[in-house]
């Protein structure tokens, strides 16, 4: 069987664009990067207006098939909205998520609402949903930015306290024979993922909270071929800078390197691109 070119480029944070075999996914595609204080060792600001750079979304993504979004918290989806329209793409993503979108003018006929177990076949590659869940942090394990379902269309969102997490979501994306996944927490339990191997997996930095989640993560997936950082950058610096490292990407490293010697590990930096076949 031939073999697809996969490529892979980071937007900072979570942002991802996929493509190969013709066809191209963004993940959590979010590239305003509007300050809230946080990666500063601040409070977080829930009072900051959600805002959208038109201008840097049209430098840095010019098209899409599919959205996959994996929570709705403002660095995830705020942009969505602008790239949904902009592209046409098919936005997948729970009930909650899309009624916040439909409240900041996503267009309705585009939204595929998922909840985890189903398989999305599209032209030239297919993408299968995960229940997934949100980091917890703190000593009683709390839920950041929770919030409760949206069972309805909102008011529109406002400020950053206005985009709840609403359930998350992990998506393995299958292009060819290359399996790419992504969307799996340090909050993950492996009957979750039971069976699935990916080629690349996109691996969260900062585990503090959650004892032996590299190791256990490695190990329930096969210690893939390749292991890529995400979401480990400080996400209100410039993406056309270089990325500043918050949550310990370089440690992460160290620990897929300790833990699974047979992964290469991938550290992106912003706007930079990992070409494999798969």
């Amino acid at each position: 069987m031939s073999s697809t070119e996969i490529t892979v480029r980071w937007l900072g944070t979570n942002a991802w664009e996929i493509t190969g075999n013709g066809a191209t996914v963004l993940v959590d595609p979010w590239v305003t990067r509007f300050r809230t204080g946080a990666p500063k060792g601040e409070e977080w600001d829930m009072d900051t207006p959600l805002t959208i750079d038109e201008a840097a979304v049209d430098e840095h993504i010019a098209a899409a098939d599919c959205i996959l979004i994996t929570h709705g918290h403002w660095d995830h989806i705020t942009d969505v909205p602008y790239v949904a329209a902009k592209t046409g793409a098919t936005v997948l993503g729970t009930e909650t998520h899309l009624n916040l979108l439909r409240a900041m003018d996503a267009p309705e006929a585009q939204l595929g609402q998922v909840s985890g177990g189903e398989l999305y076949r599209f032209d030239g590659f297919t993408v299968d949903v995960f229940e997934a869940h949100h980091n917890s942090s703190g000593r009683h394990k709390q839920l950041l930015f929770a919030g409760s379902r949206v069972g309805e269309v909102p008011r529109r969102p406002e400020t950053v306290r206005d985009l709840v997490e609403g359930g998350s979501l992990a998506y393995l994306v299958t292009i060819g024979e290359a399996r790419l996944l992504i969307g799996v927490t340090t909050n993950f339990q492996e009957r979750e993922i039971e069976g699935v191997r990916p080629t690349l997996l996109f691996m969260q930095a900062g585990s503090r909270n959650s004892p032996r989640y590299e190791e256990r993560l490695l190990e329930a997936t096969g210690r893939p071929p390749y292991v890529v950082p995400t979401h480990w950058d400080d996400y209100e610096e410039p993406l056309t800078e270089p990325a500043v490292d918050w949550l310990g990407a370089e440690r992460l490293g160290e620990k897929v390197s300790e833990l699974s010697p047979e992964s290469e590990f991938v550290l992106l930096d912003h706007l930079e691109s990992f070409t494999f076949e798969g």
